[in-house]
């Protein structure tokens, strides 16, 4: 019985609490608190000063309080209606369906069953309900004035809630902002009160009209609807930003300065033409690394029959690279070989390596070479080479029609061994020696004295917007070599294999950049040993996007950046210095 009387308690306080300022008759009272004065058998009350009229006065019942029951609806904002088929009369504030049976003496609360008394009576042909028991049960504070026959009663409003039903309400969105007024490109702070009164806490919000920061002053509406863990939804709450005439950043200058690093942004095409197409160059000391040659089999591109694609001498460091697709209706296999040819066994060191499973997605192909090469974490491993004799170096799972393979070795070795790259429907030393070369069709093939390039630039040369472009032919120079099947002088078209290491002394505030210029552009970059993939996902298209590979605060002694050329990847490219004055 006792918990019966306490859920009709908190019925009535949820309505006190939630609905108050919903009612016609009633006018608006305090943000945190309401009072209530009631006048016994008088048809007047006061919410908050306000005057109300009854449609029954408060009265005396057994020396208890009661106020009808119509008056509660009015002010509280839900039905309170004669049933006339079941002569019972039905109370309907939001999340409760209460039925008072008179005839019958009881009241059902949500299909609970209580009694009627003392709780409610009908008086005069008005329903009325035990004030004093609702105040008790609600937590409200009250008083009895017997001289003026007044009993007043003080109450704290409840948050915005709906309740959805006796055990659970609707979470509430709320939130504000970190100062009044923003400049143009001004990164607003939202503050997010939400909360939800059941703690179930909040899994999803829904904003309207929110952006990290606004270009054109005047004033903007943003709206916040949250959703619970239960799948509850909020009441749409909305405030208001002022952003003033002053500047702090341009819709240009926003990005640089506050995306994360990682980030892609795009505009017109416009802003960024005006801003990167005419950059200077940065002026660079380039070093190349002779100390390893570079065997590189890229020619054909498109396996059309089993042979051999590249073959040539290794004694000492060399870099291993190739880049292939089975063109054929047939399953291949990609292999490299090693011969020695002299009395003495020949030992192969392998110190990095840059594999990726076949697939038919070339830029996916490359990339992931390249990030196994730049992470350069392989085991080394040795490979002993007999005199006189012919093995499988490396053999990559089988290629089906359509997928390509892209794979890096840096080797060493302390004797001469011919190394061979060769694709087949079986792999074995003897057979695959036997087939045939295959012809040049395009693409790059040979040999190259460089497998590294470092570029070094002095940090006060970046005090301006400027570039270094990658894979130009001109400004990045394509390194010679020569192709030993056809005897011909030939070039690095793309420096593919090739590693960079652009080393920055004292950099400059700046951020650092990439845009593709020739294609879709998609790679790794280790950046003071961090990885950048540009982009994390898809592929970066030329000239549309631009993303962030580093932000530097002017303390740093350097910026390193390592990078190799991927395979699949549209070139030219551009790294873009952008230097960023303080701003406050």
């Amino acid at each position: 019985m006792k918990m019966l009387r306490k859920e009709m308690a908190l019925l009535l306080t949820a309505a006190l609490l939630l609905q108050l300022f919903a009612a016609a008759s009633a006018q608006a009272v305090s943000a945190t608190t309401a009072t209530i004065l009631l006048y016994l058998n008088e048809s007047k009350a006061y919410v908050n000063k306000d005057e109300v009229q009854l449609d029954a006065p408060a009265t005396v019942i057994d020396g208890s309080t009661y106020v009808p029951a119509k008056f509660l609806g009015d002010t509280l904002g839900f039905d309170v209606k004669w049933d006339a088929a079941t002569n019972t009369i039905a109370m309907k504030p939001q999340g409760y369906n209460i039925v008072l049976d008179s005839p019958n003496k009881k009241i059902t609360i949500n299909g609970v069953e209580t009694t009627f008394a003392p709780y409610a009576a009908i008086v005069n042909g008005k329903l009325l309900v035990k004030l004093t028991w609702v105040a008790d049960y609600m937590g409200a504070t009250y008083t009895y004035n017997d001289e003026l026959k007044r009993v007043q009663i003080t109450y704290v409003k409840a948050p915005p809630g709906v309740a959805i039903d006796a055990y659970s309400n609707k979470p509430v969105a709320k939130f504000t902002f970190g100062k009044k007024e923003y400049r143009i490109g001004e990164p607003v702070k939202y503050v997010d009160l939400s909360y939800s009164p059941d703690a179930q806490g909040i899994a999803n919000y829904e904003w309207i009209g929110k952006q990290e920061a606004f270009f054109t002053p005047g004033t903007y509406s943003i709206t916040l609807i949250v959703t619970d863990s239960k799948g509850h939804k909020s009441a749409p709450f909305t405030n208001y930003v002022k952003v003033s005439d002053k500047v702090y950043l341009s819709e240009f200058e926003y990005p640089l300065y506050m995306k994360p690093v990682g980030s892609t942004f795009r505009s017109d095409w416009s802003m960024y033409y005006s801003h990167f197409s005419d950059l200077p160059e940065v002026p660079k000391t380039v070093t190349e690394d002779k100390s390893r040659k570079l065997l590189l089999s890229d020619s054909p591109e498109e396996i059309k029959q089993q042979g051999i694609l590249y073959q040539d001498e290794v004694n000492g460091k060399a870099r291993l690279y190739s880049d292939h697709i089975n063109g054929t209706d047939s399953p291949l296999s990609m292999a490299v070989l090693a011969t020695n040819k002299t009395d003495k066994p020949v030992v192969i060191k392998t110190t990095n390596r840059g594999e990726v499973y076949p697939s038919v997605y070339a830029q996916l192909i490359g990339n992931e070479a390249s990030v196994d090469f730049l992470m350069n974490m392989s085991e080394e491993t040795t490979l002993t080479v007999p005199p006189k004799q012919t093995v499988v170096y490396t053999q990559l799972p089988t290629m089906y029609p359509r997928q390509g393979v892209n794979l890096f070795y840096d080797i060493e070795t302390d004797g001469p061994v011919d190394i061979t790259f060769a694709a087949a429907d079986k792999i074995t030393p003897d057979s695959v020696l036997t087939l045939p070369r295959q012809s040049y069709v395009g693409n790059v093939r040979g040999t190259f004295p460089v497998s590294g390039l470092r570029w070094d630039i002095d940090g006060a040369a970046l005090s301006k917007p400027s570039r270094l472009i990658l894979g130009d032919g001109k400004s990045d120079p394509f390194v010679d070599g020569v192709d030993v099947f056809r005897s011909l002088a030939i070039k690095n078209e793309g420096n593919y294999g090739v590693k960079y290491d652009i080393h920055i002394s004292n950099p400059k505030k700046m951020v650092v950049m990439i845009m593709g210029r020739g294609g879709g552009f998609k790679g790794p970059f280790k950046i003071n040993g961090d990885f950048q993939l540009v982009p994390w996902s898809g592929v970066l298209p030329a000239f549309k996007e631009v993303q962030l590979l580093a932000r530097t605060t002017g303390d740093e002694p350097s910026l390193d950046i390592e990078y190799t050329p991927p395979a699949g990847t549209g070139f030219p490219a551009d790294l873009i210095f952008y230097p960023l004055p303080n701003v406050d």
